[in-house]
């Protein structure tokens, strides 16, 4: 069974399309069920544009490009973090594994077929947390020779993962306490870039929304790996 596609939209209309054309173009996209999660309005200054969006994703939908299509319209705006905490929680209850874009993503037309071959591949292996389909620019790929590597970090920008472990996230982060000053567990979580630690530290302080550096948080404290493709499935846009 394919993986199912879970899109993430909220007020950017141009953004919207640019991602949804460009997962159409993919080759599996006849076989892929999809699943768009669209935020409410925070305030009457978005409201015209979650409304344009709206508008969009359902002529989308009545495209009949994917297997299926299934609008979600939140009625109250839930922010990012929530939106998918909740959607990829409720989408992977059923299909056991995800694939999750948000609205300012362009993929590359094998994007799916990259995610759900790796989703099969590493599925019955425990050392691997999730699958991104971004990769970072670095000196040190001109020359590698392997088309995926492994990485500390989990990534946001296109990504996949499985049930299992996606339950074991504390999106609570209940031992932050423990975590703040023990220099030697802030600098193993470092290891997957030198701002992680720092980031946890202003989400726990509640001067950011990020459901991201939780995961990499719960990917550090399991101690697992991300895989990343040497070439870049994904573009981002925003």
């Amino acid at each position: 069974m394919l993986a199912p596609v879970v899109v993430f939209v909220y007020n950017r209309p141009n953004h919207t399309q640019e991602t949804l054309e460009a997962l159409k173009c993919n080759k599996l996209a006849s076989e892929t069920d999809m699943y768009i999660f669209s935020d409410n309005a925070r305030n009457e200054k978005d409201a015209s544009k979650v409304n344009a969006v709206r508008a969009y994703i359902r002529d989308f939908a009545n495209r009949a490009i994917f297997h299926s299509v299934k609008i979600i319209e939140a009625e109250k705006n839930n922010g990012l973090a929530n939106s998918v905490i909740s959607g990829v929680t409720q989408i992977i209850k059923t299909y056991g594994k995800v694939i999750v874009v948000e609205d300012d993503l362009v993929t590359s037309t094998d994007f799916l077929v990259y995610m759900n071959s790796s989703l099969d591949y590493y599925q019955l292996d425990n050392t691997i947390w999730s699958i991104s389909g971004y990769t970072f620019s670095m000196k040190s790929l001109e020359d590698y020779k392997n088309d995926v590597y492994l990485s500390y970090r989990a990534c946001s920008w296109g990504w996949a993962t499985w049930e299992d472990r996606w339950i074991k996230t504390d999106w609570d982060v209940s031992d932050y306490n423990k975590f703040i000053y023990n220099y030697k567990c802030r600098k193993a979580f470092n290891l997957g870039g030198s701002d992680l630690a720092g980031m946890l530290d202003i989400q726990m302080e509640s001067r950011i929304d990020s459901w991201a550096i939780r995961w990499c948080y719960a990917q550090f404290k399991c101690g697992k790996f991300t895989v990343y493709p040497k070439e870049s499935k994904v573009i981002n846009i925003g």
